[in-house]
C-alpha cells in the first residue's frame, strides 16, 4: 500500500523513459503547488510536482494557522478579496470538516482606539453577509475580564465577537495532496529543479532538469522532465525560476514570526486580536493544538532564501511585550517559549520603501513563453488561486479526455465509513475518529485498522500519537527526522526541547520502517537538534543547548 508517490520509483522511471512527456510538470510542494497539481488531477491532466525540500517546508508550514477572510482587506476597500477568501473559508470547512475548525475571535475595544465599536461592527456586518452567516456581537468588558482571566483592564471598554477558522497548515497541504495522488497525481520530496528546458525555438520552455537532492548519488544524476507546460510555484523564490526566462523581480520577501507557550503558562481558549502598544500592528494570541501563539511581525526578509528561516532577538521581544501588556501578570520571558517559527511570505510589489503591514495580499500570475509563475495570495484561497493558473496554463495545453474527472471527483469526495476494530475503537472517542477522518480522508480506515491501542493513545497534551509517527513513516514520505516532527506531525513545536521526549520510540519506528541503521539515527538526530536549536527555539534553551551559530 502506497498513499504517497513512491518517489524513487518515478525517477528511475523518469530516467529510463527521458522522452516521456507530462501535461504539467508543478515546481514547488506548498499548498498552491498542493492545490495545482490537485485542481490539475481532477481535470484528468497528467501532472507531476517536485519540491527541492520537503512538502510545506517553506510559508505553508509556518503561517499563522488561520483560514480566514481578512478583515483588514474590507478596512482597505478590497471587498472582492474578502468576499473570495471567505467564500473559500466556508468551503473548506465542508470539504474538510473537523480538519478546519471555528474559532472564536475577540477584537478589544479601549479608549481612544480607532476603529471603535460602531466602525467596527459595521465591519462585521459586511464580513458576515458576504460569508453567507450571521455570529458577531459585542461582548462586555466583565464578559472579556471573565473570558480572559488576568487580562489589562486599563482602559478596556468591551470586545466584538466574531469567528473564522483555524487549521494544521503543514497537514493542509498534506491532504491536499494526497488527494491529488489519489486523483492520479505525483508528487516527490527532495527534486530539485536544476535548469528550464527550451524548445527548438531556444524560447519556448517544454520540460525541466531535475536533480535528486536527498543524497550524494542522486546530486551526480540529473534527468529531464518533459512538459506541455512548466508551473512554478515556488513561492518568495519565484523571482528566482522566472528570470530564467524574464529579467525582471516582482517578489518581497517578507517574514512573520510567532512564539509559542504551553496553556500552563498563559491559556486563552479563544483568538484575541489587538494593537501592539508600539507600532499599532494587528496582532493574535490565539490557542491552537493546546498551546497558545503571538504572533506575527511582518518584516523584510533579506536573508538567504535557501537557508531556514528564523526568529530574530528583536521579533521575540516585541511579541513578548505584546503578550506582557495584555496579561501583566503572567510576565512571561524568553526562558518561557516553549519554541518558535518563522516563515517567508512571498508578497507582490516592489516599493520596498512602503509598510510590510500595508502590502496587498493579492496573487499574481505570469506566463512567460511555457513557464507560468504564481506567487503571493493566501493560505485560504489557495483553489482559487490554483484555478487562475490552470486558465492560464491553457493555450499550451492540448485537449485531453475529461470523460473520467466526475466519476474521480465523486470518488474523492464521498467520505467513506469508518469501519474500525472494535478493540481499536473503544480506545477512541468520537471526536478523536472524526478528526482522523479529517485529516486523513478516505485513508482514515487504514490507518485505524493497522494501529494498535497502545499507539493510539495521544502523545502527552498534543492532538498527535505514535500511530500517526508510524504511518507518517511508512506511508508519507518522511525522508529525514524533522519531515516528522515539524510537519508530518507537529511535535517539534508541542513538546519541549523539540520533543526530545519521543526521540526513543521515534528511533524504533525508523529503524522497524525504514531499515535505519543507528549511524543513520544518530546523524539525523544530531542535524534535527542543530536544526531545532538554531531556527526553532527561539534562543529559549541555551542552558540545556550549547549556543549555536546562527
Amino acid at each position: 500500500m502506497f498513499v504517497f508517490t513512491q518517489r524513487d520509483a518515478v525517477i528511475e522511471q523518469c530516467r529510463q523513459a527521458p522522452s516521456y512527456q507530462w501535461d504539467l510538470v508543478i515546481i514547488g510542494g506548498g499548498i498552491v503547488g498542493a492545490g495545482i497539481l490537485k485542481e490539475a488531477s481532477k481535470q484528468g491532466l497528467n501532472a507531476l510536482l517536485i519540491e527541492q525540500k520537503d512538502f510545506a517546508w517553506g510559508t505553508s508550514s509556518r503561517s499563522s494557522k488561520m483560514v480566514h477572510g481578512g478583515l483588514r482587506y474590507i478596512a482597505k476597500g478590497d471587498i472582492k478579496l474578502t468576499k473570495h477568501s471567505l467564500q473559500e473559508r466556508e468551503r473548506l470547512l465542508k470539504e474538510y470538516p473537523h480538519f478546519v475548525k471555528r474559532m472564536g475571535y475577540y477584537f478589544l475595544f479601549k479608549k481612544g482606539q480607532f476603529p471603535g465599536r460602531f466602525v467596527f461592527s459595521i465591519l462585521l456586518s459586511i464580513y458576515d453577509w458576504l460569508a453567507g452567516i450571521k455570529d458577531h456581537r459585542y461582548v462586555s468588558k466583565q464578559e472579556v475580564q471573565q473570558r480572559f482571566k488576568g487580562i489589562k483592564s486599563d482602559k478596556l471598554n468591551g470586545a466584538c465577537y466574531y469567528t473564522d477558522t483555524v487549521v494544521d497548515d503543514a497537514r493542509l497541504v498534506l491532504r491536499v495532496l494526497q488527494d491529488a495522488i489519489d486523483l492520479g497525481g505525483a508528487a516527490i520530496n527532495y527534486v530539485k529543479a536544476v535548469d528550464l528546458i527550451k524548445g527548438s525555438d531556444n524560447k519556448t520552455i517544454c520540460g525541466v532538469m531535475a536533480q535528486g537532492v536527498d543524497n550524494e548519488a542522486e546530486c551526480t544524476e540529473p534527468f529531464k522532465l518533459n512538459a506541455k507546460v512548466v508551473i512554478n510555484a515556488t513561492g518568495a523564490w519565484a523571482d528566482r525560476l522566472r528570470m530564467k526566462v524574464i529579467d525582471e523581480k516582482r517578489i518581497r520577501p517578507l517574514r512573520g514570526s510567532h512564539i509559542l507557550f504551553d496553556e500552563q503558562k498563559i491559556k486563552v481558549e479563544a483568538a484575541l486580536t489587538l494593537f501592539h502598544p508600539t507600532d499599532k500592528r494587528a496582532v493574535f494570541i490565539f490557542p491552537w493544538e493546546n498551546t497558545t501563539v503571538v504572533g506575527t511581525t511582518d518584516l523584510d526578509h533579506r536573508d538567504d532564501l535557501d537557508n531556514e528561516a528564523s526568529i530574530t532577538p528583536d521579533e521575540v521581544s516585541y511579541l513578548l511585550e505584546l503578550v506582557n501588556d495584555t496579561f501583566p501578570h503572567a510576565q512571561l520571558t524568553q526562558q518561557d517559549i516553549l519554541s518558535s517559527y518563522a516563515g517567508v511570505r512571498p508578497i507582490i510589489g516592489s516599493d520596498k520603501n512602503k509598510d510590510p503591514s500595508k502590502e496587498r495580499r493579492d496573487h499574481a500570475v505570469w506566463a512567460d513563453n511555457g513557464l507560468i509563475t504564481v506567487s503571493g495570495g493566501k493560505l485560504t484561497t489557495f483553489r482559487l488561486i490554483a484555478l487562475d493558473v490552470l486558465k492560464s496554463a491553457s493555450p499550451w495545453l492540448k485537449a485531453h479526455d475529461s470523460s473520467c474527472n466526475e466519476a474521480r471527483n465523486s470518488n474523492l469526495e464521498t467520505a467513506s465509513p469508518l469501519l474500525v476494530k472494535p478493540l481499536v475503537h473503544d480506545t477512541l472517542t468520537t471526536e478523536r475518529i472524526q478528526h482522523i477522518q479529517g485529516v486523513y480522508g478516505k485513508h482514515a480506515n487504514a490507518l485505524l485498522e493497522q494501529s494498535i491501542s497502545e499507539e493510539l493513545e495521544l502523545i502527552h497534551n498534543t492532538p498527535f500519537c505514535l500511530a500517526q509517527c508510524r504511518w507518517a513513516i511508512k506511508y508519507e514520505a518522511v525522508k529525514h527526522l524533522d519531515d516528522l516532527l515539524l510537519r508530518r506531525t507537529r511535535l517539534g513545536l508541542l513538546l519541549p526541547l523539540g520533543a526530545a521526549c519521543m526521540f526513543d520510540d521515534i528511533r524504533a519506528m525508523f529503524e522497524q520502517e525504514l531499515q535505519w541503521t543507528s549511524a543513520h539515527w544518530e546523524k539525523e538526530l544530531a542535524c534535527y537538534q542543530q536544526l531545532w536549536k538554531n531556527n526553532y527555539s527561539a534562543g529559549s534553551h541555551d542552558d540545556v543547548f550549547p549556543v549555536a551559530d546562527k
